[in-house]
């Protein structure tokens, strides 16, 4: 007898990818459950109430909130996609860095420092302009293009009088003249399954920010460098978001563990919420198989 799995798709809000996601569970006959992140909780002590999932997809819009129920999840020994050490590795900027320099990978030229005085050293030695990125955060919110020492220093002083943890940390990242667009990967697992372009006339691209989608064609060298990078994290689903540079070709800006694909699914036409599920269920299986 095959034993049914048990499902649970944590989330903080029911947007257009949830909704593609529930559906793709109830087309295949899932037993699953929504789990909203606002009113869990965890008694640390009595694991067995959530031992009862065979799997766990993490769709939290929070970092923080995300980060710290897959780390419990994981120390009870329950499957999740993606992992809290992929979630760690790609929700933090200067992690992903790391983990990409760490393997010799493709990127921009980052720079981190922890006080003004060193964040303007280290922009010097970059040469302007340049990007000020927080460490954590999405929808290309909070990034700065600093044109000239006086910019550097008044966006500098306002982060550091903001006070908080993650303005103390000081991400630089030279400034990469991308033809008007990037690129986003979609991959799962040892596959890069679809891609598009993000165009804008602005330097950033993101579609939250008002960038238009387009297919984008996977080719063997875009496709080398995303799997390199998702294995550099740890791998699962991700998005890998990848600048062209004129004379070093791609390189990876970023990795997305809890990606957006409102825009990707419907202009490629692939069935990214399917293939998300259809990998959860392996996972969901393998760990069966295991304990069998």
């Amino acid at each position: 007898m095959v034993q049914r799995l048990r499902i649970g798709v944590l989330f903080s809000r029911v947007r257009v990818e949830e909704k593609w996601i529930f559906a793709a569970l109830e087309q295949r006959g899932v037993d699953y459950e929504r789990l909203d992140d606002r009113k869990v909780f965890f008694d640390l002590d009595h694991p067995d109430a959530w031992r009862t999932y065979d799997a766990i997809l993490e769709r939290s819009i929070s970092y923080s909130s995300g980060l710290n129920i897959l780390r419990v999840l994981n120390a009870w020994g329950i499957p999740t996609v993606n992992t809290a050490r992929v979630a760690e590795a790609c929700g933090d900027k200067l992690a992903t860095s790391a983990a990409l320099a760490k393997y010799s990978l493709p990127q921009p030229r980052n720079l981190v420092a922890f006080s003004t005085e060193a964040a303007l050293d280290a922009i010097e030695t970059i040469g302007y302009p340049v990007v000020i990125k927080p460490t954590v955060g999405s929808w290309g919110r909070l990034l700065a293009k600093i044109n000239d020492r006086d910019a550097a220093e008044a966006v500098l002083e306002h982060k550091s009088v903001l006070g908080s943890v993650q303005h103390s940390v000081f991400y630089i990242q030279e400034f990469i003249k991308k033809p008007g667009r990037d690129i986003r990967v979609f991959v799962m697992g040892d596959q890069a399954i679809t891609a598009i372009y993000r165009k804008a006339e602005h330097w950033i691209t993101n579609t939250a920010r008002g960038g238009e989608g387009e297919i984008c064609k996977i080719n063997p060298e875009l496709e080398r460098i995303c799997l390199d990078a998702a294995r550099a994290v740890g791998g699962g689903v991700l998005a890998i978001d990848i600048l062209e540079h004129p004379d070093r070709g791609y390189l990876i800006n970023e990795i997305n563990h809890t990606m957006e694909f409102h825009t990707l699914m419907p202009i490629t036409g692939v069935d990214v919420s399917g293939l998300m599920v259809d990998y959860l269920l392996k996972v969901g299986r393998r760990e069966i198989e295991v304990a069998l």
